[in-house]
């Protein structure tokens, strides 16, 4: 840093108007209407040197007389007409601190007559007195005191500003202004005067210019938000040195462009330079004064009652009294409204507090959806198409409703019902339990599903007999849940459960083995009971399919009752995307273990849709650790459609014999495999749709269709 910073405060808040300081030449628009804090040294000067002004005409007058011209050997070029005018009107301008003395001579080039005639006024005759010129042979920069600047730096600044002004040169009053604007211009003089004095040698003229002061301190008000970081890295080159304006202009920018890069309402309204060299600078931050909710009609755009309880609402803003206003922070308060699922349009409306302009209040104007309603459906099963081509399809019915007792809290009852698969659900959830100011959601669930037993206990390749080995897994399931975001793009949950699983036979009969013989339950009764707590964290990087995702789940059965199952299971998913010019590259890769005990039909299947393709499903094989791995390219051929290549591989890592009964290894299961094809995805209002073409490593093809993204 060139200098120390003395008194960075920011201690109260100051009215929204902008100023910049700047010393605009004369005839120009100041930066802004409003005016900076060094206009009254100009309005000072000014008021100075107007008799300077008329001193120095009297003086070019006097010189110009016939009696003057011989003596000092003087050449006026023309010296008809009358300035005063149009020199008035030049020095107009209120932020203009040079004075420019009239040329005003009656005396014509060469002539020893008086002109008596009166002077014309109109545009030729300003036209000519602005061209009138006269000779200067000395040329000379000064302070106000009448002698040479003591920094070498500013005289040669202020000597390089001068273009026509040169010894031994004839100069015109206009380009003795630009001259005068031009040291102005440097940013490094708040004044400057032109002095004409009569020598033995012709005339000297003379810019007095007073230097800015030397910046040793800064002390910004109101600055409430601002870090005092950004303003010393904006000052830290300026310290100890010569105020420039138009550097300084650049270091009060860097701190507007703070402000509009987080989208806050607030800016510099004043710059005052103090004694002592200290800088004061006023910062205006518009706060958060009143929040409030406007229901609309969605017809008429009318106010109207709303459902939803207000305060259920505010709580999802991130913006609250006493802030200052952003505009992004405003766009994703809208957002998650949104995200809510209970409304159809957000919108903020920001203005200004009727008690204090410096505050702001915001209406929130919202259109609320029909809150539930009766639903019905179609898709596929998530363990895929098992036992002929109309296997996988399921239908679904379903009731919900979204906004219960405009909370939001939601309430689904969901039928689904295929050819083997049959789930029926219920879940309340209250997606922020009133009274906590994590955001921590609680779900309660309650399900009776039936799924095919194939991926575990179907029977041989080429074997008769039913596909799914006559055998369906039956489960009831109850569970309660909490979770939260921990942290940006993290987000965690824990639950409990109590899960009672066993298999049936196509009667829907118990059943407690396969069609080899092999145990369906780890307990060897019709069904397994169980008490499973429950861990997990989720990383996502966006919302996107192709970026990052990190997930780890971990779940422990508690055996409170002497039969219950006693287990530990982990499970991990990890997904990167990274886009290379119009490809998208996907790797994913997931893996999990089971310690303790373990129902045969609770393996983990490898082979199929979302595992590894080219393989049936759970073909490759059924064990207590999996390893899944798959790399994907995709790009984009016209519309809705995009093209892949993928590649995937699976292992158990050599655990399908340690599961009880070994089903993989009775079924000749391989354990480990790989595939490798291509496909195509078109986007619907379902979700994208895959079809993809598949080999394997032992030269089987297979066609898989799937709805959604693999896990």
């Amino acid at each position: 840093m060139a200098g120390s910073l003395e008194g960075v405060k920011s201690p109260s808040q100051a009215r929204l108007s902008f100023a910049r300081v700047n010393f605009p030449p004369s005839g120009r628009r100041p930066v802004n209407s409003c005016t900076h804090p060094l206009d009254d040294l100009s309005r000072f000067a000014i008021a100075k040197l107007r008799p300077c002004l008329r001193q120095f005409e009297q003086f070019f007058q006097d010189l110009l007389s016939p009696k003057a011209l011989p003596k000092l050997g003087f050449a006026c070029l023309s010296s008809s007409g009358n300035l005063d005018n149009s020199l008035q009107e030049s020095y107009s301008s209120p932020t203009t601190v040079v004075p420019n003395p009239p040329f005003n001579s009656n005396k014509r080039p060469h002539s020893t007559q008086r002109s008596h005639r009166k002077p014309r006024h109109g545009s030729q005759d300003e036209t000519n007195e602005e061209q009138e010129r006269v000779l200067i042979s000395e040329v000379l920069i000064q302070n106000k005191d009448g002698e040479e600047l003591d920094n070498r730096e500013l005289l040669g600044t202020a000597s390089s500003a001068l273009k026509a002004s040169k010894p031994n040169s004839a100069l015109t009053v206009k380009e003795v202004q630009e001259d005068v604007h031009r040291i102005i211009e440097t940013g490094y003089f708040s004044a400057c005067m032109p002095i004409a004095e009569d020598t033995r040698d012709g005339i000297r003229l003379i810019f007095q210019v007073e230097p800015n002061h030397e910046l040793k301190g800064l002390v910004c008000d109101g600055a409430n938000v601002l870090p005092t970081r950004v303003i010393e890295d904006s000052f830290k080159n300026e310290f100890g040195k010569v105020i420039n304006i138009q550097k300084l202009n650049k270091a009060l920018d860097k701190l507007n462009g703070w402000y509009m890069e987080r989208g806050l309402f607030a800016q510099v309204t004043d710059v005052e330079l103090l004694s002592g060299g200290i800088m004061r600078i006023q910062v205006a931050e518009s706060v958060v004064n009143n929040i409030n909710i406007r229901f609309l009609d969605k017809k008429t755009g009318e106010p109207t009652t709303g459902k939803t309880r207000p305060e259920t609402l505010l709580r999802q803003l991130t913006t609250k009294k006493g802030q200052v206003y952003s505009l992004q922070q405003g766009r994703r308060d809208v957002e998650t409204v949104l995200t809510m699922g209970i409304m159809e349009d957000v919108s903020i409306v920001p203005q200004a507090a009727s008690s204090d302009s410096s505050m702001v209040d915001l209406t929130m104007n919202v259109v609320e959806r029909v809150p539930g309603g009766f639903s019905a459906g179609g898709g596929l099963s998530g363990n895929g198409i098992t036992s002929g081509p109309l296997s996988g399809l399921i239908g679904s019915f379903a009731y919900s409703h979204r906004n219960v007792m405009g909370k939001n809290q939601k309430l689904n009852i969901s039928l689904e019902r295929g050819q083997v698969d049959s789930m029926f659900r219920i879940n309340y959830t209250d997606p922020w339990i009133e009274g906590d100011d994590k955001r921590t959601a609680r779900s309660i669930t309650m399900q009776n599903s039936r799924t095919p037993g194939t991926v575990v206990h179907g029977i041989k390749r080429g074997a008769s007999g039913p596909l799914h080995g006559g055998v369906t897994i039956g489960r009831l399931t109850a569970g309660l849940d909490y979770s939260r975001p921990l942290r940006p793009k993290w987000s965690g949950s824990a639950g409990i459960s109590f899960q009672r699983a066993g298999a049936r036979d196509d009667n829907g009969c118990p059943k407690v083995e396969d069609i080899y013989g092999g145990p369906l339950t780890f307990s060897g009764k019709a069904y397994d009971e169980m008490l499973v707590a429950k861990l997990e964290t989720v990383y996502t990087d966006s919302g996107d399919h192709g970026s990052s995702q990190f997930v780890f789940n971990v779940e422990q059965g508690l055996p409170v009752a002497q039969d219950w199952l006693f287990f530990n299971r982990l499970n991990v998913r990890a997904r990167q995307g990274i886009q290379i010019g119009p490809a998208r590259c996907i790797a994913s890769f997931s893996g999990g273990t089971v310690i303790g005990d373990l129902a045969p039909h609770e393996a983990f299947p490898i082979g199929g849709t979302n595992s590894v393709r080219g393989y049936e499903e759970g073909a490759v094989g059924s064990g207590r650790s999996c390893i899944v791995a798959s790399g994907e390219i995709s790009v984009p051929m016209f519309g809705p459609v995009e093209g892949a290549l993928f590649a995937d591989y699976g292992t158990d890592l050599g655990s399908g014999r340690t599961v009880a009964g070994d089903p993989a290894g009775v079924r000749g299961k391989p354990g480990t495999g790989y595939g490798y094809g291509a496909g195509i995805r078109v986007d619907s209002p379902l979700g994208p749709l895959r079809l993809e073409y598949a080999l394997n490593d032992i030269n089987q093809q297979r066609f898989h269709f799937g709805i959604g993204y693999r896990n």
